[in-house]
């Protein structure tokens, strides 16, 4: 394959990963600042309390799909084989959904502003469920319109009449809701599009389920410790600290969620354009370096464009009173360089090389790592100290995994 052809290739993939749920990323400027008015300081603390909460859940359900299951579905060469695996994703999934959900409610609601558990709990339930996206399948299949109509659309058919009916009502948990509904509604229309002959998604019996839940194990664990610690600060600073400030640092935090899309569509897009098959070595090294040049760009843009606009972007869309400060967006915009830049790493080499305990570890390290300063931080009443948990804990995976990950662009495995 020509260079030309490449850059086509993936500007292509970049296109249609990005553009196309690019209203995902405009919906919830239409929805949060309705939350933020309505709920109030402690109510909008509790709600992206319970978001975070449920990102956790999320993942959980998730156990892996999102990262291996797009090798899969790419890997297999009929529609029968790709009805096959979606099915034994759902079996995994629904297992896990028994024990995921309640929990999510109980965490939230402790951790949630008296008076605001109701609302923590359904979002923590509705962002949960979020786990069972088929986005990862339309990324194994290259097609990013399977994210547009199951994914992106009911999301965004969600937040806007979420919005609706929270400002005219004035109940929070309305919109929770609308979520859960949109997602069992995609759920059930995907099915019957991609696997509407596949049996056997029924949990039962839980030991094939289970045995299947093993074989994910790794990248789940990669997934789980990564998206726990980043949704720590949040709950932390609502526990820790009073509403005056855990709601300005709820909204840094919802911002920096926000931003984070950027990171996640230009994985996507890169992650199959550099495993591609039948590529020679130098090709593959080449578009290696492409990929982690545009990520370590987006890092350097992205996070200095938080640490400088943060405070005023912030304070305009969620309202003044809950604006974030200027300290906690500056941590929040390393945390977002070092995090963009570690993903080439993990997606398009050390994960495809195998070496997917090596990426556990770390991130188990540096999870603990930045856990501890948080909590550190949150007894010493430094709301700024929580987001430098949170940067500190990614730059010492980035650091940890930097290494191992230039051997392996120097080898150019072949997934």
């Amino acid at each position: 394959m020509t260079a030309p052809a490449g850059s086509r290739s993936v500007l292509r993939r970049l296109t249609g990963f990005t553009v196309l749920p690019l209203l995902s990323l405009v919906t919830p400027f239409l929805l949060m600042p309705v939350v933020a008015r309505v709920a109030g300081p402690p109510g909008w603390s509790s709600f992206v309390a319970g978001q975070a909460v449920g990102t956790v859940g999320a993942t959980v359900v998730f156990w892996g799909w999102n990262v291996g299951g797009p090798v899969l579905v790419a890997q297999a060469s009929t529609a029968a084989e790709r009805a096959e695996v979606y099915a034994a994703s759902l079996r995994t999934r629904y297992l896990l959904l028994v024990v995921v959900l309640p929990a999510a409610a109980l965490m939230s609601a402790l951790v949630a502003q008296p008076g605001h558990r109701v609302d923590a709990a359904a979002m923590a339930v509705a962002t949960a469920l979020l786990g069972m996206s088929p986005s990862w399948f339309g990324i194994g299949a290259g097609d990013p319109w399977l994210l547009f109509w199951y994914d992106t659309l009911p999301r965004v058919a969600a937040a806007c009449l979420g919005a609706a009916v929270v400002w005219a009502t004035g109940l929070v948990w309305t919109y929770p809701v609308l979520l859960a509904l949109s997602v069992a509604v995609s759920l059930v229309a995907f099915r019957r599009r991609v696997a509407p002959s596949a049996a056997g998604v029924s949990p039962l019996p839980v030991s094939r389920s289970a045995g299947e839940l093993r074989s994910h194990l790794g990248t789940a664990g990669i997934n789980l410790a990564a998206t726990a610690y980043a949704s720590t600060p949040v709950p932390v600073a609502t526990v820790a600290f009073r509403p005056g400030v855990s709601s300005p640092f709820a909204s840094a935090d919802a911002a920096y969620r926000l931003g984070l899309f950027s990171v996640t569509a230009m994985g996507n897009a890169f992650q199959g354009w550099t495993l591609e098959s039948g590529l020679d070595g130098g090709e593959r090294r080449s578009r290696h370096r492409s990929a982690v040049v545009a990520h370590l760009a987006l890092g350097v843009v992205g996070g200095g464009l938080f640490a400088a606009l943060g405070p005023w972007v912030t304070g305009f869309v969620f309202g003044a009173d809950v604006a974030a400060p200027r300290d906690v967006c500056v941590w929040y915009g390393l945390a977002f360089l070092f995090l963009s830049a570690s993903t080439p790493p993990i997606r398009n080499l050390l994960v495809p090389a195998g070496r997917v305990r090596l990426v556990l570890g770390w991130t188990l390290g540096s999870a603990v790592v930045g856990l501890a300063l948080m909590i550190a931080a949150a007894l010493a009443g430094l709301s700024a100290g929580v987001a430098a948990g949170m940067a500190v804990s990614e730059a010492v995976l980035l650091a940890g995994l930097l290494g191992p990950a230039l051997h392996a662009a120097r080898t150019a495995p072949t997934p």
